[in-house]
């Protein structure tokens, strides 16, 4: 073997490189080839294989060298039980190096390390001729199967966060409506990359335009996942034109059948007329506010956050929106946001940045919202998921 600070070097080369190239369909078969390629004089490295648990049986999937290995390996083996107990084995034992389709005569030994993901069990093996050093060959094994396994469940993590992106990528408008005599901006920004966090629009045949806004409790693929079913059952309340009322018990009896009992959504959910008037309901949500110069009208909570009783109590309100009118619609990560001193922005301030720029477009207002916030809590990262969604009645 080279001198170990050299060896140990090109080590970690490969296993660096395992954690950096990009995945395709024969990744674990080139970064085999790669290791025998790199390493095989120096461990006495001379011919792997990979086997893939199908049902019953290990199958054969992937040879360096053909015609060497046991085209299938049961799993109830001897020698599998040795691999499943400690993840890595060298089969030094003549009889148990046959199990791999090695002839008892023969000096190739097989040193085998179990890969488990959620999706797949893999078995990669190398074939080492004689003057092998276990110590060296310990170390070499687990340092690659903890590098792949680690590799290969990132992977699959990447994928369902890639998903759990597109849900809720999916679920946010790509526009805001256009509505007529109204001016609407929205956006939501996640503390991660999702959150439970989330606003709607919805347009009707018969001249009403719905707007919604909640927040899932929790962060990421859970509260991704149980936005996805909120905001599916208000789609389908709406455009069965059920009241306000009954959309939220129903969405509050789905919540309860199938979430755990933590979980629990705060929402508004209204719909407004052409002449100005805005039919709501307020689940626990932080009051939306209607600016019309110097007044401010709180649209305050009308009924319990969903999901946290089985019965829920809710009931409609109203509010006219007059020509110049402002209402603002957003979640806690806004007036919850502190500053360096431990300060939260709180409603208050909101409210003020609001009415001093209410002539502005609804667009200018919720960037001029995000800016102000994001700024007052040191231009940092957003501790909480923070949404707005902003309706001018213009």
């Amino acid at each position: 073997m080279k001198d170990p600070k050299s060896f140990s070097r090109q080590l970690d080369s490969l296993l660096i490189k395992i954690g950096k190239d990009a995945s395709h369909e024969n990744f674990i078969s080139s970064i085999m080839n790669e290791l025998v390629n790199n390493f095989g004089k120096e461990l006495m490295i001379t011919d792997g294989c990979i086997y893939d648990q199908r049902d019953t049986k290990f199958l054969l999937v992937y040879e360096l060298k053909e015609n060497t290995w046991a085209k299938e390996i049961s799993m109830d083996s001897p020698a599998i039980n040795l691999i499943k107990e400690n993840n890595s084995y060298i089969y030094d034992d003549p009889v148990l190096r046959r199990e791999f389709g090695c002839k008892i005569e023969s000096c190739l030994t097989p040193a085998a390390i179990n890969i488990n993901t959620p999706e797949r069990q893999l078995l990669i093996v190398f074939g080492l001729y004689d003057g092998w050093v276990r110590e060296e060959i310990s170390l070499f094994i687990n340092a690659f199967q903890m590098a792949l396994s680690f590799r290969l469940f990132s992977d699959i993590m990447d994928t369902e966060l890639t998903k759990a992106v597109q849900i809720q990528q999916s679920l946010l408008p790509k526009s805001a409506p256009k509505f007529p005599g109204f001016d609407i901006a929205g956006q939501s920004i996640p503390t991660i990359i999702v959150g439970g966090d989330f606003y709607e629009y919805f347009e009707t045949d018969e001249g009403y335009l719905g707007v919604s806004i909640g927040d899932a409790s929790g962060h990421g693929i859970p509260a991704a996942l149980l936005v996805r079913d909120v905001v599916v059952g208000l789609r389908m309340g709406l455009a069965s034109r059920f009241k306000l009322t009954y959309i939220l018990k129903k969405l509050n009896t789905v919540i309860q059948k199938n979430s755990f009992a933590s979980n629990f959504v705060s929402l508004v959910l209204g719909e407004f007329e052409k002449d100005g008037h805005f039919f709501y309901v307020n689940a626990g949500h932080p009051a939306p506010f209607l600016i019309e110069g110097n007044k401010i009208t709180e649209l305050a909570s009308t009924g319990m956050v969903l999901g946290f009783l089985k019965d829920l109590d809710v009931q409609r309100s109203h509010v006219h929106i007059r020509q110049g009118s402002v209402l603002v619609l957003y979640t806690d990560g806004i007036i919850e946001r502190a500053n360096e001193d431990g300060e939260q922005y709180e409603i208050q301030r909101l409210q003020d940045l609001v009415m001093e720029n209410q002539k502005k477009s609804a667009r200018e207002i919720l960037d001029l919202i995000y800016r102000d916030v994001y700024n007052f809590g040191g231009a940092v990262h957003w501790e909480d998921d923070a949404s707005v969604v902003v309706i001018k009645r213009v």
